[in-house]
């Protein structure tokens, strides 16, 4: 079983222990803060179970209907994951809305505070291990997943102290305001995945840094080429796919130039690990775009 899916599946088990923490936590108090931040945990649950099918249906090689493979359902998965975690704001929202109409004091503030801690600390563990990992093995999903379970730890904190606040200060309506706080920084957060894996969706470029490695390593590797033209680059889960054309003398042979060819293209895996490159051969008197000259592209 691959890495990233054996770290979806504890990302699930992990989501399931916090939930039963916090569900505990809000049974014992009846906080609608505490409540909140377990509605939130189901969110982490959910997540976890789509990260965990993104993963696995990413990781299928390439057939005749997806020829350049499936690792764009790991984008469609925090997409997914983003819109969710915005209607857990809004559904926190609602219930901060109406518990600030009629507020209600809190039963066992400070059993309820310490159960929510330990959660909250477990929860600041396995983030940090989902980005860490996600980004060592450019998996969105697990990146998603972590920033969402991040975010969750800040609300909790927020919690925790929100429910302290009512406690030493005896002001019940508090407890809806830390509510209402926690559902508009869910509601960003959700907005912040969305944004950055919609994106990918549209294929959008590599960034520059690598895009200035890339253009080194053909001035490094294209000898014998005169230059390079139409340099396309996009992301998709694991893999990045480039392609170009090259623009070589009009009387050098095929085996000459497919000798360049298979020179850019490991140099190019070697450097960018996982990568798809496509490079067109022309001749340089059939040019009929503006090119880079290698001894420039550094």
């Amino acid at each position: 079983m691959p890495l990233s899916r054996k770290i979806a599946l504890g990302s699930l088990a992990v989501s399931l222990i916090v939930l039963l923490i916090k569900g505990f936590a809000w049974y014992v108090t009846g906080s609608v803060a505490l409540f909140s931040d377990a509605l939130e945990s189901v969110i982490n649950v959910v997540t976890a179970i789509a990260a965990i099918a993104a993963i696995r249906y990413a990781a299928q090689p390439a057939d005749e209907k997806h020829p350049y493979g499936h690792h764009k359902a790991e984008y469609i998965s925090a997409v997914v994951v983003g819109v969710l975690i915005v209607l857990a704001g809004v559904a926190i929202l609602h219930e901060a809305y109406k518990s600030l109409l009629a507020p209600k004091p809190i039963d066992a503030p400070l059993l309820g505070v310490g159960i929510s801690t330990v959660a909250t600390v477990l929860n600041a563990v396995w983030s940090a291990v989902l980005i860490r990992q996600g980004r060592k093995h450019h998996s969105p999903a697990l990146v998603a997943d972590g920033k969402h379970l991040f975010a969750d730890v800040v609300t909790s904190a927020g919690v925790v102290v929100g429910v302290g606040m009512v406690v030493v200060t005896g002001i019940q309506v508090l407890d809806a305001v830390i509510a209402g706080l926690v559902a508009l920084h869910v509601l960003w957060s959700g907005w912040e995945v969305f944004r950055e894996n919609s994106g990918s969706l549209l294929d959008e470029t590599a960034p520059e840094d690598q895009l200035v490695a890339i253009r080194k390593i053909l001035a490094d590797h294209a000898r014998d080429a005169i230059a390079f033209h139409d340099l396309r680059t996009r992301y998709a889960g694991k893999v990045t796919f480039i392609d170009l054309h090259l623009l070589v003398a009009g009387d050098m042979t095929v085996a000459r130039s497919h000798e360049i060819c298979d020179r850019i293209e490991a140099a190019l895996k070697e450097a960018l690990l996982e990568t798809v490159v496509t490079i067109h051969v022309e001749p340089h008197d059939k040019a009929e775009t503006t090119d880079r000259r290698l001894a420039s592209a550094s």
